[in-house]
């Protein structure tokens, strides 16, 4: 029993890191995107989804303000989510100042019928916002992200130049802005929360530019996304994807996928990152990955379903082998060793990443949390299946 239960072990273990090996040579295979000098002419429209985001949405349009596109070229629409404090108010008091330029609107979602028993607020906002948009291009951020000046303008190349349909571009977590090109680091968070996190989510990065360009599966972040309005009519919207309160992003990725595979791509250039605030509280930080993990079991791309499937089993593998451990002392040993492995094959596919993004520095932390990051993943992983979460002061139940 001893050996046939090492042996499935070593099985899955192997095809861990085969699928991270993959992952790595994918991720360092994408192309670095380079526009070409052109003149603009792509109408964009940037959809601003926001609840409760008083605090933090008067940055995001500053930093949308300074964009160096051309502002008779895009628009940015804030889409207000039934928010319980001034968020529309200091979106209107921006907009009326006038002195910035941007072509800048405020929908209130409360003020529009919603259908019976509505529980995807978010999807239903940017449906609507997509509807009301005078862009052929649209672009969808977070109220709590600031972008390169360049954001606009190579999101609009590549549209352009490769005849893109959807575009999944890079999103750091950081107080700074984006690196520039040349760039060596940026300055490290100081919190576990927060290096945690960072580092969670630049692995997510990486696997997300791998398995775009590669065609390997769909993946992607709602905070820097961009898609042609066109494709997103054609593809029907939301329909079918509309009674799920999350994946805005992935799963309408998958819809538009099917349509045009061979037009979506993943935009690796510095200066489409955009940046996004790191959670303060562990509370808070789970929620989000829970309610990121919920909509897992509702992918019609069953590739990434069994990629995720084999992550989980991995990591619940190594839980196991610490109950073992107990009861004999075979199991400390292979952990120990499948735990120095597991941290050797995946700390250069993650520091490549983290050198895109700024922030190698932070790969000091990396073996030292890969005990934290295997039950964080987990019990992520259950609760996304199992259990509820609350977000924007709304509890979702599994």
């Amino acid at each position: 029993m001893l050996f046939l239960l090492t042996g499935i072990a070593g099985l899955l273990f192997v095809a861990y890191v085969v699928l991270i090996v993959l992952y790595q040579q994918r991720w360092k295979a994408i192309p670095y995107f380079e526009p070409r000098q052109a003149a603009a002419r792509t109408r964009i429209t940037v959809l601003v989804p926001a609840r409760n985001e008083e605090a933090r949405i008067l940055d995001c349009l500053r930093s949308l303000a300074g964009q160096s596109y051309p502002k008779d070229l895009f628009e940015v629409i804030v889409l207000d989510d039934h928010s319980t404090d001034d968020t529309a108010a200091v979106v209107q008091r921006y907009a009326g100042s006038g002195a910035h330029g941007l072509r800048l609107r405020c929908l209130r979602i409360e003020e529009i019928p919603l259908p019976p028993g509505l529980t995807a607020y978010k999807k239903f906002a940017i449906e609507t916002g997509v509807g009301a948009a005078w862009g052929e291009l649209i672009v969808t951020t977070d109220a709590d992200c600031f972008f390169h000046p360049q954001w606009l303008s190579t999101l609009a190349a590549c549209y352009a130049e490769k005849g893109a349909k959807f575009i999944a571009a890079p999103v750091r977590i950081g107080r700074e802005p984006p690196p520039h090109p040349g760039a060596s680091r940026a300055s490290a968070p100081r919190s576990l929360l927060s290096i945690f996190q960072t580092l969670d989510f630049i692995t997510l990065q990486g696997i997300t530019g791998a398995a775009v360009h590669s065609k390997f599966h769909s993946m992607c972040n709602g905070a820097n996304l961009a898609y042609a309005r066109d494709a997103f009519f054609e593809a029907g919207g939301f329909k079918g994807i509309d009674h799920l309160p999350s994946g805005d992003d992935m799963l309408l990725m998958h819809k538009i996928y099917l349509l045009y595979p061979g037009e979506v791509f993943f935009l690796k250039n510095r200066q489409a990152i955009v940046s996004t605030h790191a959670e303060t509280r562990w509370k808070g930080f789970l929620n989000q990955r829970v309610r990121w993990a919920s909509k897992a079991d509702t992918y019609e791309d069953q590739r990434i379903f069994w990629v995720l499937l084999l992550v989980y089993l991995v990591n619940v593998l190594f839980i196991a082998m610490a109950a073992g451990s107990f009861f004999n002392y075979w199991w400390l040993w292979l952990l120990l060793l499948l735990l120095v492995v597991k941290t050797i094959v995946e700390y250069p596919f993650v520091r490549s990443v983290a050198a895109f993004f700024g922030q190698q520095s932070l790969m000091v932390y990396f073996p030292l949390l890969q005990p934290l990051h295997i039950v964080y993943t987990v019990v992520v992983g259950w609760l996304g299946k199992f259990g509820s979460y609350s977000w924007k002061d709304r509890t979702i139940k599994k």
